[in-house]
């Protein structure tokens, strides 16, 4: 029993080093935008070619790219913003599947705890883009969501990619969620469905040239 207390303890810390050690890696990065989206989309998909546009897109905008550093959408991403001056970031995991990491990363930061890794993820964020995914992608999401919603972070754009794929969900939520009283319809205008990477990217430059940007707490 004593063991395992120790043992819970120096979780603790492992989890402070973790995140001690991302967050002054990450100092100097400023305003960032976060994608999120399918290991499994490989790069003949046009999700993953659409994420590698939006990475170029704001790479030649001098907005660095930050993914879970793995493969399918998470590397177009990277790929796209490898591609520029400007630094493109993943925040690798140790998983027993689908997290190989991408070469595509001038910035390589590796977690154990989801906890620290999604907390980065949001630190830097002045928008949140999604591509299709599965059930981590859908994670993030609906965390990004909440966060937003109940104001622990400064309003920023979070953006579906993909009419096609998350339109069936976005009428659930009017069908089901407002109907049955569960959100309201003005929280649906916390997410915008987008149709591609240019459409996305336009909405991210708005936000930004209407805003000034601090580092979230």
């Amino acid at each position: 029993m004593l063991e395992a207390k120790v043992q819970e303890a120096w979780r603790v810390l492992r989890i402070q080093s973790e995140l001690v050690d991302g967050t002054d890696k990450l100092l100097k990065l400023g305003a960032a935008v976060t994608v999120f989206g399918g290991a499994r989309l490989d790069a003949s998909n046009r999700y993953y070619r659409e994420a590698q546009l939006l990475g170029k897109l704001l790479g030649e905008e001098s907005i660095p790219v930050i993914t879970g550093g793995g493969p399918g959408i998470m590397e177009g991403a990277n790929r796209g913003c490898y591609a520029t001056p400007t630094p493109s970031i993943g925040l690798n995991i140790d998983l027993p599947f689908e997290q190989t990491p991408n070469p595509y990363q001038d910035i390589a930061l590796d977690f154990r705890y989801f906890v620290v890794r999604k907390y980065l993820f949001v630190k830097h964020a002045v928008g949140f883009v999604i591509f299709p995914g599965g059930f981590g992608t859908l994670d993030e999401l609906f965390e990004a969501l909440t966060l937003v919603q109940t104001l622990k972070v400064k309003p920023f754009p979070i953006i579906l990619v993909g009419r096609p794929f998350w339109q069936g969900l976005v009428e659930w939520m009017q069908d089901r969620m407002v109907a049955e009283g569960c959100l309201s319809a003005a929280e649906l205008n916390l997410f915008e469905l987008v149709g591609d990477a240019n459409e996305a990217a336009q909405v991210i430059l708005k936000h930004i040239r209407v805003g000034e940007f601090a580092p979230n707490e």
